[in-house]
């Protein structure tokens, strides 16, 4: 029996990665073309383990669901869980509401878009109606494109021509959605919904209204430095919105917006270098997805085809380590320790951990990539596989195979006083900061709980640049 619903049917807005009801595209468009909006999310039904994600992020899921379930309450909207297939759930919810349209906005990512395929499908077979919509990006990987119309493999030329666009400006909030009073819905999750038990006790606060308070941060504190502050890991130099961009708590035309008008407001000149830092920054986020929609295959293996093949170390004890920040090198153990903490990583020290554990270590990056995504709350696959196959020297724009970061001298350059490293490290608390930043002499540890270094940083970059240059000569390069 339908509900309801009075003459005009009802239509389904399928909440994805659009966690919010301001500047929402296919909501928006939804509440304008019909009375009537059943926003609906659909949980995924697999247990414990996941390639790409893990309690961190699911924790993060959960409060921002309930989140959001508020946020439509305010708008005369109830929100609809549902578990299992989406296809299945959204035909059920279609048959029970005799729904009109589904309207959802798109997944960059390629099993996102396999199942949207399958949805265009079976709403026809359905006789309803689907509207899709760009919401994720600013342009799609389709808008910024060669003259002779061949995707971008450089970031450069493609950030000029993703800066020269014009940029689509933010949408307002959908009115009263009348969502229908007396449909099912699953409770909202918890983590046992996963067979998951616990998540960092350090993660961000989730929601709308905490995303809009941190992008309102940055605009008016953390982005006037972003030039001079963002690979300084123990300062609040960054925007901090990663997540929220993820999980679209806050659109990336919000964000743009904000940090463009703030740009042309300021009279100082450094504060719009920075802000202009920044907003290439969010072109970098749209080159990877640009990356991964045009060469999927990026998922499986090397960008690069010269990289193909590469030998690569079975893991072992030295990658348990590097998980759990007892390598003895202070700035991989602090960084993989606040990723353990807070299911959080400051973005430079993502790059100096990525190229140890492909570099020093010579772990496969694809190991480090499925670890960041169960571990990251802002785990978002084209950036982090394309920031994992930059510091691998395999990927689109990549750091060529010989630029080895030394990860003492890394520390010493964006860490000089220890201020980070302490922070997460307390063994070392007491440690002077110089000695933090080279190998300790002879056998003795840095401090009596903290591990000697677990292997020579020299000897593994002769190692790295032998195995890279064979390589290259059995190609006949």
């Amino acid at each position: 029996m339908l509900p309801d619903m009075g003459q005009a049917p009802p239509v389904i807005h399928w909440f994805r990665r659009d966690l919010r009801i301001l500047d929402n595209t296919a909501l928006l468009h939804a509440s304008r073309s019909y009375p009537s909006v059943v926003p609906t999310y659909i949980l995924s039904d697999w247990k414990a383990n996941h390639r790409w994600t893990g309690p961190n992020r699911q924790a993060f899921l959960c409060d921002s669901l309930k989140a959001l379930a508020g946020n439509l309450g305010t708008i005369d909207g109830r929100l609809i869980i549902r578990t299992g297939d989406p296809i299945e759930e959204l035909g059920r919810l279609v048959e029970e509401t005799g729904a009109a349209a589904i309207y959802y906005n798109r997944d960059p990512d390629p099993h996102g878009k396999l199942v949207e395929e399958k949805l265009a499908r079976k709403c026809s077979e359905w006789g309803i109606e689907c509207h899709g919509w760009n919401d994720v990006t600013l342009h799609t990987p389709d808008e910024v494109l060669t003259k002779s119309g061949d995707p971008y493999r450089v970031y450069t030329p493609y950030s000029n021509n993703w800066l020269s666009l014009d940029k689509p400006t933010p949408l307002p909030k959908p009115g009263k959605l009348d969502t229908p009073k007396n449909l099912r819905s699953d409770p909202l999750p918890r983590l046992s919904h996963w067979n998951l038990d616990t998540a960092a006790g350090g993660i961000v606060e989730a929601g709308e209204k905490a995303a809009l308070g941190r992008l309102k941060t940055a605009v008016s504190a953390r982005l006037a430095d972003y030039g001079g502050m963002r690979d300084c890991p123990s300062a609040s130099g960054t925007s901090r919105l990663s997540q929220d961009l993820r999980y679209g708590l806050v659109s990336i035309r919000t964000v743009y917006r904000r940090v463009h008008e703030a740009r042309k407001a300021s009279r100082s000149p450094s504060t719009r270098e920075s802000m202009h830092t920044y907003i290439k920054e969010l072109a970098w986020r749209e080159f990877y997805m640009a990356i991964l929609h045009h060469f999927p295959n990026v998922l499986k293996e090397e960008f690069n085809p010269d990289w193909r093949g590469l030998p690569w170390e079975t893991p072992g004890e030295n990658f348990e380590a590097w998980k759990e920040g007892r390598t003895g090198f202070p700035i991989v153990d602090a960084g993989m320790r606040e990723l353990c903490e807070t299911g959080f990583m400051h973005n430079r020290v993502r790059m100096i951990v990525a190229m140890f554990l492909t570099k020093d270590l010579h772990i496969d990056w694809r190991e480090g990539e499925s670890y960041f995504m169960q571990q990251l709350v802002d785990g978002e696959i084209a950036s982090n596989n394309g920031g994992w196959q930059w510091s691998a020297g395999t990927g689109a724009d990549a750091a060529p195979y010989f630029r080895i970061q030394n990860p003492w001298s890394q520390s010493k350059r964006h860490d000089p006083d220890g201020e980070y490293i302490k922070r997460w490290i307390p063994e070392l608390k007491d440690v002077e900061a110089k000695l933090l930043h080279e190998a300790p002499e002879g056998n003795e540890p840095l401090a009596k709980d903290y591990p000697l270094p677990c292997l020579d940083h020299g000897e593994e970059r002769k190692r790295t640049l032998a195995i890279f240059k064979k390589h290259k000569e059995q190609l006949g390069r």
